[in-house]
């Protein structure tokens, strides 16, 4: 299975969000009416890719996940660089495993879009180094599923 469009993932149903990182995975999930994305966790990725997507795999097998929307970290212009061939091979990985319908989200200024909300919220510094990655996935599912719902 190759990734899809956004557009063409499932019309219904639960959704998880992943904002790949180098060094961590953050995940978030809807519920199957797609109305508010939640941050879920963080996954620390070790050396072996295997043991992270086995967690990534349980989160999404106890949601009943129907499609993964996986953001894509373009450069500020729009180009894809290191960081977005990187998370395409992470999406590769996943289908290898697994047949379940990926669709890349634009992600440029999630992290720190979650930042500034948390800098809001006041939270501190260690806690926001915790939270960062799975709010940043919480941001990139809710604009999916909000561009999905506006074009319905």
């Amino acid at each position: 299975m190759a990734t899809i469009e956004l557009f063409d993932l499932p019309q219904s149903g639960p959704l998880v969000g992943i904002d790949p990182g180098s060094k961590t995975l953050g995940i978030a999930a809807c519920d199957a009416g797609r109305l508010i994305a939640s941050p879920v966790e963080t996954i620390k990725k070790g050396r072996k890719l295997g043991p992270s997507l086995d967690r990534l795999f349980e989160i999404i097998d106890e949601r009943k996940t129907v499609g993964i929307v996986m953001g894509l970290p373009l450069n500020m212009d729009g180009s894809e660089g290191p960081r977005a061939q990187s998370a395409r091979a992470l999406a590769r990985n996943i289908m290898a495993r697994r047949e379940i319908p990926i669709a890349f989200q634009d992600e440029r200024l999630s992290s720190s879009e979650a930042e500034r909300a948390m800098i809001a919220g006041d939270l501190s510094r260690a806690r926001r180094a915790e939270l960062i990655d799975a709010s940043a996935a919480a941001i990139i599912l809710q604009t999916a599923i909000d561009r999905l719902a506006n074009a319905s």
